[in-house]
């Protein structure tokens, strides 16, 4: 597991600063923000066990196909249903009473670019584009 994560983290080094900035925003507001709201709101769970599964899954990818476009698949497999039960519990998500609830919004708008991106990815891989 160790040499997985050290050639993951090479790999990440090689690409662009923004690329690495984006995914340390990732880690910390669906990651770490994640597991600290999952005490009080069950958004921040769904959000939690998204952002593992997906973690997860493309590590297991990228054990077996190294860093290439078809890694997005993770996210779109699990992000997308996340982001859709988001979207459908906006009328509970209190942004302007709770701290928690500006995090939901948050989350949305990362969940949102990211699978832009990761859609875009995947098909990209599709068509041919490695």
């Amino acid at each position: 597991m160790q040499e997985l994560m050290t050639a993951w983290q090479a790999d990440v080094a090689k690409q662009p600063q923004w690329v690495q900035h984006w995914l340390d925003v990732m880690v910390i507001v669906l990651g770490v923000f994640g597991a600290a709201f999952s005490f009080v709101r069950v958004e921040a769970r769904w959000v939690l066990a998204g952002f593992l599964a997906g973690a997860a899954t493309m590590l297991g990818l990228y054990s077996q196909i190294g860093y290439s476009r078809l890694l997005g698949l993770a996210h779109v497999i699990f992000w997308t249903p996340v982001l859709v039960y988001l979207l459908r519990r906006h009328a509970h998500w209190r942004v302007g009473a709770t701290l928690s609830g500006k995090w939901i919004v948050l989350a949305v708008m990362i969940l949102t670019i990211s699978l832009a991106f990761d859609y875009t990815d995947v098909i990209r891989w599709i068509l041919g584009e490695r």
